[in-house]
């Protein structure tokens, strides 16, 4: 494995905390970088094979449920440095509701109602969420992400104050 594609290097980076196992990775990423950076399970399970056969990881011990456990290598703590050491090229925006945002006038008034109503209050219940997170953030880097959490996910209620529901 040459380069590190962003999800490994996110698996890397989290598996610097201590050995854990692909579901435990997966809480792990959504917990920590969920606001800004999804990682799906299937996309987890593809990686740590990918990751284990280039000696950046190594297995660990085995859990309950058949449950496997993998641990960073020198060569992965390696990989992951140099990683972050690069330009990491433009950010990629990939919303589902801003995607359908831009095709609601093909809704019916009272779709468009409903689906930006659900999502001002999905997204009001995130920011209380994300502002308790940001509080309680002591870690300096992750203070500063939980602040972006913070500010997206008001720019995205202001987005939905923006949308003409009639």
């Amino acid at each position: 494995m040459t380069e590190l594609n962003a999800t490994a290097a996110a698996l890397l980076g989290l598996l610097h905390d201590g050995p854990k196992t692909g579901g435990q990775l997966v809480a792990s990423a959504g917990e920590r970088f969920g606001a800004f950076f999804s990682v799906t399970r299937s996309q987890v399970y593809r990686e740590l094979p990918a990751l284990a056969a280039a000696g950046l990881l190594k297995l660990g011990k085995q859990g309950p449920r058949s449950s496997q456990q993998y641990v960073i290598t020198p060569s992965g703590k390696k990989a992951f440095k140099t990683w972050l050491a690069t330009e990491p090229g433009p950010d990629h925006l990939r919303s589902p509701l801003i995607l359908r945002l831009v095709h609601a006038g093909s809704l019916a008034g009272k779709q468009r109602v409903a689906m930006v109503d659900a999502a001002k209050q999905a997204y009001n219940a995130k920011l209380e969420e994300l502002k308790t997170q940001a509080k309680s953030a002591e870690d300096p880097f992750a203070k500063a992400a939980a602040d972006f959490a913070v500010s997206h996910t008001k720019a995205v209620l202001k987005l939905l104050e923006a949308v003409p529901t009639s």
